[in-house]
């Protein structure tokens, strides 16, 4: 089946300094040569104008040319760095197009990487939260599911993954040799006596990289904070304060925020989402009513409450929201000369603020570990649990069963990393027995 060439602006919006067309598939050389008249050093970029095919200038820039495989799909590649004017942009495109190549879908190239080889399921998992992310723990973590701690190719996961794999493939072997081949002289009547360890050893280093699992999805997520209290406590004021702008409208008259505001934080590198909430209390209205169950809500689903008091009112007990901390905040503090409460804060004066965030930052920093989690997704937990369920119960089967389990877990783990591959199986099997010679 033929593939279609495709081009795309892979740089920043537009007008800028310098942007990148890549083009990917059989007609990429040849649209780079008509283009720039000559093909560059593979992997080497050369100064050139690019002109029309009836020889007017269209720009001038680098071009950069990339044969397959050796190359970010794995397809052949060009590159064209131009001016980043949208007139250009859009000359270079009718042109691309008149040569029959199309405007990539999005994430075709990436796509195309991994159909070629390239890249691993959860490498593109990485890959999309570096792209997502907004705070440096999350750059952290996206950036060693992508391409690894190291930088040099194979994302954390991405190799571990195929680590399991491997042994897998050498377990599984060992069982269906006996299986299909039992009268093969090469072939020992039972399994060696490491399969059970090894098989034991493999499970609880999977179950090992589960521990984590919690602390990866919530450094993708954020760290929830829901800011609770009666009407009027301080809760739009503090919103606005911790955002740095007026997220929320705040006045005297109580009852002011009917729906839940959420604002994305950095606090010490760390994806903090806050919300404020409509005050709780009897409603006095329908709208009001909503507000203040889906205030609960937001409460019941948080990883920490703030529960807001005005420092000049009799203290409340917080009511009863699930089981996330909650954290008693005294708020105007600049009105009275001394407060119990040990957070207390003032937004007017700035008064405690900066403890209440050090401590949130705190509170997020435990609950995220330091962004090095090996599984950050849950379908990742999900298909690596599968695989520990089906270990666990290899111990004391017959080989048939056992060779069931081992195949439920390579399954698992190929929808892991996105590859069920049999072949690999039958490989290890005959190379290692001489089975068939």
């Amino acid at each position: 089946m033929a593939i279609d060439s495709i081009y795309a602006l892979s740089s920043g919006a537009l007008p800028c300094g310098v942007a990148v067309i890549r083009l990917s598939g059989p007609q990429a050389r040849d649209a780079l040569v008509a283009l720039s008249g000559e093909l560059p050093e593979p992997r080497h970029a050369a100064l050139c104008a690019f002109r029309r095919r009836d020889g007017a200038i269209l720009d001038q820039g680098l071009a950069l040319w990339f044969p397959a495989p050796a190359s970010a799909t794995g397809e052949a590649v060009a590159e064209l760095h131009i001016h980043g004017s949208r007139a250009v942009l859009q000359a270079m495109f009718a042109e691309l197009s008149s040569m029959g190549l199309r405007m990539a879908e999005p994430g075709e190239f990436t796509r195309r990487a991994f159909a070629n080889g390239k890249l691993e399921l959860t490498e593109l998992e990485g890959l999309a939260d570096l792209i997502a992310a907004e705070t440096e723990v999350q750059r952290r973590q996206a950036i060693g599911q992508a391409v690894g701690e190291r930088g040099n190719g194979g994302g954390a996961l991405a190799r571990k993954a195929e680590g399991w794999r491997r042994t897998l493939i050498t377990l599984r072997a060992e069982v269906e040799a006996r299986l299909d081949f039992s009268d093969e002289g090469d072939v020992a009547e039972v399994l060696p006596v490491a399969f059970d360890a090894q098989v034991t050893a493999l499970r609880d280093d999977m179950q090992a990289a589960l521990s984590d699992a919690a602390q990866g999805e919530r450094v993708r997520e954020g760290f929830c904070v829901a800011i609770l209290g009666r009407p009027n406590a301080g809760k739009s004021s503090l919103l606005n304060a911790l955002s740095r702008r007026d997220v929320a409208i705040v006045t005297e008259e109580a009852g002011t925020t009917r729906d839940v505001l959420e604002v994305s934080l950095d606090i010490g590198g760390y994806p903090v989402i806050a919300f404020d909430t409509a005050g709780l209390r009897e409603a006095g209205s329908a709208a009001e009513a909503e507000g203040v169950r889906r205030a609960r809500r937001a409460g019941e689903a948080a990883d920490l409450v703030l529960w807001l008091e005005d420092c000049r009112l009799e203290p409340e007990a917080p009511p009863a929201l699930g089981g996330a901390p909650v954290w008693r905040v005294a708020t105007k503090v600049d009105l009275m000369e001394r407060c119990a409460e040990a957070l207390a804060i003032s937004v007017k004066s700035g008064a405690g603020m900066a403890q209440l965030v050090e401590r949130i930052g705190g509170a997020a920093a435990e609950a995220m570990g330091n962004g090095n989690a090996l599984v950050t997704r849950q379908r990742q937990a999900e298909a690596i649990a599968a695989a520990v369920t089906a270990l666990g119960r290899i111990d004391g089967t017959e080989d048939e069963i056992k060779a069931d389990l081992l195949r439920a877990a390579s399954d698992a783990i190929g929808r892991l990393s996105g590859r069920i591959d049999v072949e690999d199986v039958l490989d290890q099997l005959f190379g290692a027995f001489c089975i068939g010679k």
